[in-house]
């Protein structure tokens, strides 16, 4: 095993089980945190179904940032579906043999990133020229959005311009997932370009990226708007009644 595949191979592994136990840990703190007001966002649903459509809208169309903002919506859109696509598109590195809807897409898929790139630069540059979010943007912010802008155009040189040996890349992968190691092409943008990527694994569970699974625990939308039908109490407040 050369230096590179040793160094990439314990790389991934210490990524993905970082960004594994962070969201597991995350989850479970969101799920038993106690929510002693009943404070959905009206207009809200008034039934359970109501509030699975409501959250489905959210996560498929940002409807509330639709109303919210126009341009910004945009943006955020455009960046997030052309995220999936270029997700789903590289399961064919984890999968043996690629599923045929994945073969489908890769024709189209590959374009992604510039879409991503696009609703990225978009995003970025309201940070500065909107006096409101300028004033309270951090500088993790800034490092966030860098670095997905970074992942985006290193994967596009990757691509486009540098080209890498896509057999052996899967190899690699493939290799991480059944214990097999294969070696690590020996391509600088390529590793430049994951490097970014297990960055990301790593700190996605402590950053404001977390609002992905942080969406469906929120009270303003994962509640009933039925207060005066129904008493609402949280868990903290329902074991504390059973004690008592």
């Amino acid at each position: 095993m050369s230096l590179l595949t040793f160094i990439f191979t314990l790389l991934f592994y210490a990524a993905t089980a970082t960004i594994v136990a962070g969201l597991a840990f995350k989850i479970r703190l969101y799920a038993i945190t106690p929510t002693p007001l009943r404070i959905p966002t009206t207009p809200a649903p008034t039934s359970l179904s109501g509030v699975i459509a409501r959250l489905f809208f959210e996560v498929t169309l940002f409807n509330s940032l639709f109303k919210a903002n126009k341009w910004i919506w945009l943006f955020g859109w455009l960046f997030h579906a052309a995220l999936l696509f270029v997700l789903l598109r590289h399961l064919r590195y984890f999968t043996d043999p690629v599923w045929g809807w994945v073969d489908t897409i890769q024709p189209y898929g590959k374009y992604g990133a510039f879409i991503m790139v696009f609703g990225l630069g978009g995003l970025w540059a309201r940070r500065f020229l909107v006096d409101r979010i300028r004033f309270i943007s951090s500088p993790s912010d800034h490092l966030m959005l860098a670095l997905l802008v970074g992942i985006g155009l290193t994967g596009i040189g990757v691509k486009f311009v540098t080209g890498t040996d896509i057999v052996a890349v899967k190899a690699f992968f493939l290799g991480l997932i059944y214990f097999d190691w294969q070696p690590m092409p020996s391509d600088w943008l390529l590793s430049f370009h994951l490097v970014l990527v297990a960055l990301l694994m790593i700190i996605f569970p402590f950053s404001k990226l977390l609002h992905a699974p942080g969406l469906f625990f929120s009270p303003t939308l994962n509640q009933i708007d039925n207060p005066r039908e129904k008493r609402h109490t949280s868990s903290k407040s329902a074991s504390s009644d059973n004690r008592g």
